[in-house]
């Protein structure tokens, strides 16, 4: 990842209050090598690691952007001729084209595209679509549907742990995937998904919230042990500095898989209305 280690590193020295220069007292070094990390024209020696991870009271794994997870239980389920989560778009699309109607080829990052029923739907309307998933088996299918539709789409395969992005998009979208995002990298993850977005870009976003009076999905119980949902109202803390077009938690019956279940969702749609200062 471009850069990562150099990112965490401010985002750590910040939350702690440390300035470069402190940072750089601590690890008897020169302030302006932290500079050049923070800036990406270097990167630490790979010695300074742990002292970095200690100061910084973090993990060197977190530090160089290693997350280890287990193989997403999904790979399996998508090698199935048929789509798992079927291809009719999520309601979530029609919102973004009433808010940012195709006028021209808005440029779109779909996070967690799965099978690509999203991503294929918004490039089909005319948007410029870029999308990613940890799971090989979705994507080839994804690809199929892309093909089959006549439409082009930068699909890759990513790790939403180990993925920043860097480029500028106007609208980035994902739908039911954030809760694979590690509690620790959450306010990194979504302070660099708002720095890439255009002003006046959205961000559009949903994630599973933890109820304790909800079950878990019956047919996805080795999935979930391998995420950490939200609790209510987290995701809309992050964007409190955003305009709100919608924010909202729903309790829902889903069916996905072909098993009866509720899930508990918060909703965000968010504009960008000025540049990060």
């Amino acid at each position: 990842m471009d850069n990562y280690v150099g990112y965490f590193i401010a985002q750590k020295r910040k939350e702690l209050g440390y300035t470069q220069q402190k940072l750089a007292d601590k690890l008897n070094i020169s302030f302006q090598a932290v500079s050049k990390w923070e800036n990406g024209t270097s990167t630490p020696d790979i010695a300074l690691l742990p002292h970095i991870a200690r100061i910084l009271n973090t993990s060197v794994d977190a530090l160089v952007g290693y997350h280890p997870l287990p193989k997403t239980a999904y790979e399996e389920k998508y090698k199935d001729e048929k789509y798992y989560w079927g291809i009719t778009p999520s309601k979530l699309c029609y919102e973004i084209m009433k808010l940012k109607p195709p006028i021209k080829p808005y440029r779109v990052l779909d996070i967690g595209c799965g099978e690509g029923k999203n991503a294929v739907f918004l490039a089909k309307n005319g948007y410029a679509v870029s999308a990613f998933d940890i799971a090989e088996a979705g994507l080839v299918k994804a690809r199929k549907l892309a093909e089959h539709n006549h439409v082009e789409i930068d699909f890759f395969k990513a790790d939403i742990n180990d993925y920043m992005p860097l480029e500028r998009f106007d609208i980035i979208f994902s739908s039911g995937v954030f809760h694979y995002l590690t509690p620790n990298l959450r306010k990194l993850f979504i302070n660099q998904l708002k720095k890439c977005t255009s002003v006046h870009g959205i961000n559009v976003i949903n994630v599973f919230v933890n109820k304790p009076f909800i079950a878990e999905a019956p047919d996805l119980e080795d999935i979930e042990k391998q995420t950490e949902p939200w609790y209510s109202g987290e995701l809309f803390h992050y964007y409190h500095d955003w305009l709100f077009h919608q924010n909202d938690e729903t309790i829902f019956d889903c069916s996905s898989g072909g098993v009866p279940h509720k899930h508990c969702m918060d909703i965000l749609i968010a504009e960008k209305m000025e540049e990060d200062q």
